[in-house]
């Protein structure tokens, strides 16, 4: 059971920090994110659009997508401490994991089982 929760941990956060690390990526070199090219939401991006607009980033900008790239590819790196099992990389995906929450749908379902299994996994010293 103790690896199992780490490993979904694990799975997890690589989804979503490395789609955000390669959509943001792919956004700078091709001009736009991966949405839909067909049927009622074609060309549109996800939920997580509106927070980003509310808060008066602009989806599609260049800001958005450095927050994007930089966001994953930290994440990814925090993964790989986490891997090694440093002490500190506990609290970082912790972290990481809280801090997406506002990329929905997806990344909010999947934080949200990160955040649970985390504090799971410390409440019984697994990690």
């Amino acid at each position: 059971m103790r690896r199992w929760l780490s490993r979904t941990v694990v799975a997890l956060a690589l989804l979503q920090a490395a789609w955000m690390a390669f959509d943001g990526a792919r956004a700078f070199v091709l001009g736009d994110y991966v949405t839909p090219t067909s049927g009622e939401y074609a060309g549109q991006l996800g939920p997580w659009a509106n927070l980003v607009a509310a808060v008066g980033i602009e989806p599609r900008s260049s800001l958005m997508k450095a927050i994007f790239v930089v966001y994953g590819v930290g994440w990814l790196i925090v993964i790989s401490f986490y891997v090694q099992k440093q002490t500190w990389a506990w609290l970082a995906m912790l972290i990481a994991a809280i801090f997406s929450l506002w990329y929905l749908p997806f990344g909010t379902v999947s934080s949200m089982i990160q955040i649970a299994l985390l504090i799971a996994s410390r409440r019984v010293r697994i990690d």
